[in-house]
């Protein structure tokens, strides 16, 4: 399978520490955000992973290539770790020449797609999900065809809502929605449901070709929710629900607190964070 990153964004919520270091590589515990997104493609069955940067990502590029000044008498863990991943799939990296939103950094792997049916995964969101979340979207797409794109969807509260794309559909099974309409980033009022698309897509190759044809939106950018509003049209689209726990990264609060999550999984962190953060609570 072959899976998409997009990872082009600017990261202005985190500037001033992401003005000359990429988003994608702020660490959680011990690793970039984005080694975890590509262990998350590898472990879904993806043997070829598309990254799609821009400039100031060079730091992205060269965390997946060889480092001949880390090669010791005794290997590093961490660096086996990383060269077994790379092992495991075929990255590569394309420029997306200009921030002009996440259509087009999608469109930027048309050629190497070509018309088969492929994942998207955000490069700056951890999925920690068992299956994982791009097999996940990928059972519901043989099981409802293998003819339509599927997007992963979750409730989100109202006080988020207008930071996401809606969706309007209609249940036609538990966590499975035929898409009427995709609202990008709706007033709460307008908002025709709660389900919010989470940035996990198996599309099929038809979005290239209606991202052709939409217009430039908000901030002069290509929204991914207008090519796949066309797409529901005419081929139809189903958003589904998943099992798992999604991490948005590009927000400050949540980075935060997948440190202190994944921290609290690691043997070796767990028991001298506990008394932290029970000190903290009194």
């Amino acid at each position: 399978m072959k899976v998409v990153i997009p990872a082009a964004g600017r990261g202005l919520r985190f500037l001033p520490a992401t003005k000359s270091m990429p988003k994608e590589m702020l660490p959680v515990v011990d690793r970039p955000v984005i080694q975890y997104v590509v262990e998350e493609a590898v472990a879904a069955g993806a043997d070829d992973i598309l990254i799609v940067t821009g400039r100031t990502k060079r730091a992205v590029e060269d965390h997946f290539d060889l480092s001949p000044e880390l090669v010791t008498p005794e290997p590093l863990p961490a660096m086996v770790e990383l060269d077994r991943l790379s092992e495991r799939a075929t990255v590569h990296f394309v420029r997306q020449r200009q921030p002009k939103g996440l259509a087009d950094a999608i469109a930027c792997a048309e050629r190497h797609v070509g018309k088969e049916p492929f994942g998207v995964l955000l490069g700056d969101t951890i999925n920690v999900c068992d299956p994982p979340l791009l097999a996940q979207l990928s059972r519901r797409f043989e099981e409802l065809g293998g003819r339509r794109s599927v997007i992963a969807v979750e409730p989100v509260p109202d006080s988020k809502v207008s930071d996401y794309g809606i969706v309007d559909g209609t249940e036609e099974r538990p966590g499975v929605y035929a898409v009427r309409h995709l609202v990008e980033k709706p007033a709460l009022a307008d908002a025709p449901s709660r389900l919010g698309i989470t940035g996990a897509y198996l599309l099929t190759p038809s979005i290239f070709a209606a991202i052709r044809r939409i217009e430039p939106g908000r901030n002069g950018e290509l929204q991914l929710t207008d090519a796949l509003n066309l797409l529901a049209e005419e081929e139809g689209v189903y958003a589904v629900t998943f099992q798992g726990t999604r991490y948005d990264i590009g927000d400050r609060f949540i980075w935060l607190k997948t440190n202190i999550d994944f921290a609290l999984k690691d043997p070796e962190l767990r028991p001298r964070l506990e008394p932290m953060l029970r000190s903290l609570r009194l």
